[in-house]
């Protein structure tokens, strides 16, 4: 199988406002996944985040992807954010081990930490992930301010990254709080996601940058900039980062990935992206 040199994927597979312009009409909602990796790479799989899936649900979403698709499924908010990686060790087990006919498919599994999760915590972090199988790829996501601050209480928590060859995760939300919340979208977007500084460092070889994009295309280009230039160089290096789109709603991530990444393909080798699965066979219609 051929190794990507970039992934490109969304927060979500399942998205009913998706319907007219990816899925195309009459596709049933237990078909989108399949769909939806007919185009991309990857998915953020939040859905594990907060509830756990049935083990037939598990087999579905193995068998509706191909081969080389990856998943970068979430640990459950009660290990992370409820527990906060205490005395969770069975559940982490229980976890995995319903997780394991997709063990192949994942990508990276996603530790993503609460914002009160401060450097008090980081020998608590390091007992946790010693827990984790050596062999299944890891990437956490930090959120407390001081993680940020360039001080010693980050430089200890990337050498350990490194060390460990865990993928820092990267959350660029520049753009979603370049506006003001002029509706409830914007506001309950600027409410959850948060608003910390954009320290593009690779700490293994899947770096992941989690971009919370504008609806539209042109409003997002300003802040896309660096990622032009960051990650053909990652690639340079040997590294196959993993490029996830949002945007407040979603309504119109799948387009708003679909630029970005032929923004990327001018710049370095890419393959081709396919055609949305409503649009195979006919030209594709800009949603902008």
């Amino acid at each position: 199988m051929t190794t990507l040199p970039l992934r490109l994927g969304l927060t979500l597979w399942s998205h009913s406002a998706w319907q007219p312009f990816f899925y195309g009409k009459g596709t049933q909602s237990s078909d989108r996944l399949a769909k939806y990796a007919e185009v991309f790479h990857t998915v953020e799989g939040n859905t594990t985040f907060y509830a756990s899936p049935s083990a037939s649900t598990v087999r579905n979403w193995r068998d509706a992807t191909p081969d080389e698709f990856r998943f970068t499924f979430k640990l459950p908010k009660f290990i992370t954010h409820e527990q906060q990686l205490r005395g969770c060790q069975q559940a982490l087990h229980d976890f995995l081990t319903l997780m394991a006919p997709l063990h192949e498919k994942i990508g990276q599994w996603t530790l993503q930490l609460p914002a009160q999760f401060s450097p008090n915590e980081f020998a608590t972090l390091q007992q946790f992930c010693r827990l984790f199988p050596a062999e299944l790829p890891l990437g956490i996501e930090v959120r407390h301010p001081a993680f940020f601050r360039k001080g010693p209480e980050e430089i200890a928590l990337n050498q350990w990254l490194m060390a460990e060859q865990y993928d820092r995760i990267i959350m660029d939300s520049r753009p979603v709080f370049s506006v003001p919340p002029t509706n409830d979208i914007l506001v309950e977007a600027q409410k959850k996601k948060p608003q910390v500084p954009v320290h593009a460092l690779a700490t293994a070889n899947h770096p992941m940058i989690r971009f919370i994009g504008l609806p539209s295309v042109d409003d997002n280009l300003t802040f896309f900039q660096p990622w032009l230039k960051k990650l053909p160089q990652w690639i340079s290096e040997g590294k196959h980062p993993y490029l996830m789109i949002h945007t407040a709603d979603n309504h119109y991530a799948p387009q708003l990935a679909q630029s970005l990444y032929q923004q990327l393909a001018d710049i370095v080798t890419l393959p081709p992206l396919a055609s949305f699965p409503a649009t195979q066979g006919q030209h594709q219609i800009s949603m902008f």
